[in-house]
């Protein structure tokens, strides 16, 4: 019975430690619940900033504009009339300054072109521009020789008749370029480039007098 008195008093100790374990719980789980809401926060905003800046790049960076060509220059040798017509014993040769302007922040690497001439609706010279690579937000210019047939030039109806009244020749070109802009080896977009130009030859100043281009998207 002593021992058994004597081991009472240690009871109320037991339900002491107990008690202080009990009320420390709440506090442990409301500072574990603060701490996943402060990193669940952190994660959000970081998303949130991954996400703008994905945004961004996709509506600037990344966006693909088609590249442009126009002809700067254009000149026509040995065009000649010789007794009131055409001459067909000589090559007639176009010569075109043909530009490509790249906007994209990457450069806009292109294939072998074709260039056709026209005159009165009939294709009467075709020749192949040299491939290239326009350099981010540059320009390349390149040379385009494009040899004209005489007797498709003679074949023309009413050519003679214009040539002799006017003294003038218009003509127009076609020129398409296909290639493709790459940026960060993630995006890469297929383009095909158009440019139409239409231009007078003067037979007098044997120079080109005027040349319109429309730009085909």
């Amino acid at each position: 019975m002593a021992e058994t008195e004597q081991a009472k008093p240690f009871a109320p100790a037991a339900f002491r430690i107990r008690s202080v374990e009990e009320e420390d719980a709440p506090t442990l789980s409301k500072t574990h619940r603060r701490n996943c809401i402060k990193c669940c926060g952190c994660i959000t905003a970081i998303l949130l900033i991954l996400a703008t800046t994905i945004v961004v790049l996709v509506l600037t960076v990344f966006q693909v504009d088609d590249p442009v060509i126009k002809m700067n220059k254009v000149s026509v040798q040995r065009l000649e009339l010789a007794k009131g017509t055409l001459r067909t014993d000589v090559n007639v040769t176009l010569l075109a300054d043909v530009s490509v302007k790249n906007p994209n922040a990457a450069a806009f690497k292109f294939n072998n072109g074709t260039t056709t001439v026209y005159c009165g609706g009939v294709m009467v010279g075709e020749a192949t521009t040299p491939p290239g690579k326009a350099k981010a937000r540059r320009t390349l210019h390149m040379n385009v020789t494009v040899d004209l047939i005489p007797n498709r030039l003679s074949g023309v109806p009413n050519l003679m008749s214009d040539i002799v009244s006017v003294g003038k020749l218009t003509m127009s070109s076609n020129t398409v370029i296909r290639g493709k802009v790459r940026i960060l080896q993630i995006i890469k977009k297929y383009l095909v480039v158009r440019v139409n130009c239409t231009m007078t030859y003067n037979f007098t100043s044997q120079a080109i007098q005027g040349a319109f281009m429309l730009y085909v998207h």
